[in-house]
């Protein structure tokens, strides 16, 4: 049948819909294959429709679809082959997120060609809790292969059939009022944390409706947050592992309109700031240890200025008592103009 409804159609037939750009008809076909596992029949389906979309017909929909259920739902022989270097451009996360969830590393190390791509498929089964076998992996972030003893359990996003959630870790319970008339430390030029903070929400900033203001100043952290000038502010402390849980969850994030980056970027975006923060950049890559201690010898803390939450936000500020230095970070997005 024509209609794309069948499950039974034959090679002339999806010609026949993809000729006439028939969008909706082909997002049917999507469905119906994937009920019906016909994973080779799906492929096919996203082979024609990248292939018309070439040649400016707007059926790019059902291709991006396509292969975003390969990747997520079909076994790891059908997964790994749409795991090319044009596919995911539409998808609501990057495909090598996307399969990572349910397919693992040994099934999948099999089947790619060991390049940058599946060095991000590897690291994103690392969050997931996976061992992987390093050995001819290239080394496309600088990040070990394996989760290290102080890093908390990263919060990862949940791909289904037709949707996706993308949930920020546990607010953190508010706490003490700030004097935000207190500026009692002078600011810092500090380019390389404003840097990796801009670069860490850059999709919020730059693809969607979002802004970040850092400053860093000499003082504590209550000096660096007054100097942000809120209307109000409240300080909580929290641990090493939580700062690091939202840092990775904003890297990881598109916010209100911008692409998924994916938690394998999220949790480099972690680690650089780190860096930053140590003023090590230049030293990068640094041993895993390395990060660890210089994550270690800071204090976090979360603030917010008593209004409800909305949006996606990022409200931390960090001290660095042997330094004397305290950073505050501002960044938001909102899916309103």
């Amino acid at each position: 049948m024509a209609d794309g409804l069948s499950g039974h159609d034959t090679p002339d037939e999806l010609d026949a819909l993809i000729g006439r750009a028939d969008l909706d008809a082909l997002v049917r076909l999507v469905d119906t294959r994937t009920t019906t596992r016909d994973w080779a029949g799906l492929l096919d389906l996203r082979e024609r429709a990248r292939l018309a979309a070439a040649t400016g017909q707007q059926l790019w929909p059902a291709s991006s679809l396509a292969e975003f259920r390969l990747a997520l739902l079909a076994p790891a022989y059908w997964a790994a082959q749409v795991l090319d270097e044009d596919s995911g451009l539409f998808s609501i996360g990057p495909l090598t997120e996307v399969v990572a969830q349910n397919h693992t590393w040994d099934e999948l190390s099999r089947l790619l060609v060991l390049d940058p791509r599946a060095g991000f498929v590897a690291h994103e089964r690392v969050l997931r809790g996976e061992m992987i076998d390093t050995e001819d992996l290239p080394d496309v972030l600088g990040l070990p292969y394996e989760l290290q003893p102080w890093e908390p359990e990263y919060v990862l996003a949940l791909y289904s059939q037709q949707s996706a959630t993308f949930e920020s870790p546990p607010r953190p319970a508010r706490g003490a009022a700030v004097d935000r008339h207190r500026v009692d430390g002078a600011l810092v030029d500090d380019p390389d944390v404003v840097l990796a903070v801009r670069q860490l929400v850059e999709p919020w900033t730059a693809e969607s409706n979002g802004r970040a203001d850092i400053v860093c100043v000499e003082g504590t952290v209550e000096d660096a947050v007054a100097a942000l000038d809120p209307p109000a502010a409240l300080l909580s402390e929290i641990s090493c592992g939580t700062a690091l849980q939202w840092l990775a969850w904003a890297g990881a994030s598109g916010g209100a309109c911008g692409r998924r980056r994916g938690a394998a970027l999220g949790r480099f975006g972690a680690w650089w700031l780190v860096a930053a923060l140590g003023g090590a950049t230049e030293e990068w890559p640094l041993s895993p240890h390395g990060i660890g201690e210089l994550a270690e010898d800071l204090q976090w803390y979360w603030w917010d200025d008593d209004e409800p939450a909305h949006g996606w936000q990022l409200q931390l500020a960090i001290e660095s008592p042997t330094e004397g230095l305290a950073w505050a970070i501002r960044a938001s997005d909102s899916d309103v103009q």
